[in-house]
């Protein structure tokens, strides 16, 4: 874990991040609350940190604010756990820091048993955070996004597409004649397969594509910068992946249907999901196991 060390201190800098660094974590430092603010608020910010209530710069009960406003405002399901570093031990100034936003405080000069503790009480609050956050955006049997998330993800690359200008396509997968698998080998083995199939069509797209589970048997995959012809090139990979080779121990054959559909900036959500859908319809039609426009 990542952990921001903020202290214009440089003795207590180094000591901080000497024990954390012994102790595991990953340690960022700032010398400043400016450089902090820069750091809380850039990619892949550390979700845990550890502020000096003063330092030049923004101090730390104004970034504690600040950063509290800003998740509030963005609705942000990301939350960063703030300890505060603090020569002030009156009950008035601890409280004016827990009112500011920190979760927790140690006074100077800390204790590095007491330090250790407080660190690790706020990992195992991130981590728990972490993960529920994981569960409300993931298909807890294949461990892709859910439909709301996918849709989420949708809404943000349509956005990002129609600001840059570049293309972007979608693809609706269907599992061929998945009802039987359930039918003939029980739900337990129709999970196993969908898991499978999962993994197969993450492995099949580009790094930066996004896999969902639609519904039952139906992916969505949102392919950004891509065009038609590069979509169906990648939808076609995912096809022959699925086809390649036998689901569950050897015993089971499964083909899929996919229906590929570049963004019209014309369009809203809908219809734009409409259009993937249509062509899926047109691949089941015209005999399964391909993919169409």
């Amino acid at each position: 874990m990542k952990v921001l060390v903020a202290e214009d201190d440089v003795t207590s800098r180094f000591m901080l991040q000497s024990l954390l660094q012994k102790w595991g974590y990953e340690v960022l430092t700032a010398a400043d609350g400016d450089e902090a603010w820069h750091i809380l608020t850039g990619e892949e910010a550390p979700k845990l940190a550890i502020i000096d209530w003063l330092m030049s710069g923004l101090e730390g009960p104004e970034i504690c604010r600040r950063l509290r406003e800003r998740e509030q405002t963005k609705g942000n399901s990301i939350y960063t756990y703030l300890i505060m570093l603090t020569v002030r031990d009156e009950k008035k100034h601890i409280l004016t820091g827990l009112e500011a936003g920190a979760d927790d405080y140690i006074t100077k000069p800390f204790d590095a048993q007491e330090l250790h503790l407080r660190v690790g009480a706020g990992k195992r609050i991130v981590d728990l955070q972490e993960a529920l956050r994981f569960h409300a955006d993931h298909d807890t049997l294949t461990g892709l996004l859910n439909r709301r998330a996918v849709f989420e993800h949708l809404e943000i690359e349509i956005a990002r597409s129609e600001r840059e200008d570049h293309p972007l396509s979608i693809a609706l997968l269907d599992l061929d004649h998945f009802k039987q698998v359930n039918d003939t080998y029980g739900h337990l083995i129709g999970d196993e397969v969908l898991r499978d199939a999962s993994s197969r069509i993450v492995q099949q797209v580009r790094r930066y594509d996004v896999v969902g589970r639609y519904g039952g048997e139906e992916f969505l995959l949102i392919l950004p910068g891509a065009s038609r012809d590069e979509a169906f090139k990648i939808a076609e990979r995912v096809r022959e992946k699925i086809v390649s080779c036998p689901f569950s121990s050897g015993e089971i054959f499964l083909s899929a249907s996919l229906g590929v559909a570049l963004y019209n900036k014309a369009s809203s959500v809908d219809e734009f999901i409409f259009a993937a859908d249509t062509a899926l319809y047109r691949a089941k039609k015209n005999g399964r196991n391909q993919t169409s426009f």
